[in-house]
């Protein structure tokens, strides 16, 4: 009995092992037989073991995409989860129907496709049309473009503000939400006011989930790629490597050079994993002090 129970559990399971070994688990091997080799005029591909890596990280292209991304994670990330922390914390003090429509209306960017919001927000930059230059002129601003190669990682920035900031506070909402109120009470009883529950009681009690959001945000950041791809046709800003993303993108459906994209790609994907397992380590040492 007990050996039929395991066997029919594995059967429900086994479509989704079936998805995730086809078309997650065989492309990943076979990217990374790809990233050991090398095409030559000659003898076509041959073994030339971590040779790709190790020109991936010296690569001049890969490491200004990967230090355009970082900046670009020190600008979106600490004002998106700092406006989705206060919303979060606002709307669980205030109870009523007004805060179920702030919440519904907020995660509503979070809904809308990545390429469709890339569109979107290229017409709002537009200098023709768009009604942030046309605010922009009025207040003096007459020369303002979002397309601009020295500040287009801001417009990004703003895209990225505007899809996360409801999904991150919902997110973060949702964690409050699993607080016990006695706490609350007996906090209001001793005298305390709403905003020392919410840095003494509530923002200690939910560090797990704002751990969450900065290490999700901290490998979307990462991975950034459809907001620039999408807006390049706007602004000569997006260079060939202008994110690791888009450099192997180029290198693999451009270039035709398979075998050194796929190499950056898994050289980025290292990179996410140390950066991602460094800030764990780092937090959960500084919890355990």
């Amino acid at each position: 009995m007990k050996r039929r129970q395991v066997l029919i559990g594995w059967l429900f399971v086994l479509p989704f092992v079936l998805v995730v070994f086809f078309f997650l688990v065989l492309p990943l091997i076979y990217a990374g037989y790809l990233s050991s080799q090398a095409d030559s005029l000659v003898g076509g591909q041959h073994f030339v073991g971590i040779t790709n890596y190790i020109d991936t990280f010296k690569d001049p292209l890969f490491l200004e995409g990967l230090k355009r991304v970082a900046i670009y994670a020190l600008i979106s990330i600490p004002i998106m989860l700092s406006v989705s922390l206060a919303s979060a914390l606002t709307i669980d003090v205030i109870q009523t129907r007004l805060a179920r429509v702030f919440r519904l209306i907020a995660f509503m960017p979070y809904a809308v496709p990545g390429v469709v919001a890339a569109l979107m927000w290229g017409f709002l930059y537009s200098q023709q049309f768009g009604p942030i230059y046309w605010f922009a002129k009025k207040l003096g601003f007459r020369n303002l473009d979002m397309f601009d190669p020295n500040i287009f990682i801001y417009s990004i920035s703003g895209i990225a503000f505007w899809a996360w900031t409801g999904y991150n506070m919902i997110v973060l909402y949702s964690a409050l939400q699993g607080i016990s109120r006695e706490i609350y009470e007996a906090a209001i009883v001793d005298g305390a006011s709403q905003k020392q529950i919410a840095f003494r009681i509530k923002i200690p009690a939910i560090r797990g989930a704002i751990v969450l959001t900065v290490l999700f945000s901290l490998i979307g950041s990462m991975q950034l790629f459809t907001e620039p791809r999408i807006l390049s046709r706007y602004t000569n800003a997006v260079t060939l490597g202008y994110t690791p993303n888009i450099y192997a993108f180029n290198l693999a459906f451009n270039q035709s050079q398979f075998n050194y994209s796929a190499a950056v790609s898994f050289a980025l994907g290292l990179i996410v994993l140390v950066i991602s397992y460094g800030f764990l380590l780092r937090n959960r040492r500084m919890a355990d002090k």
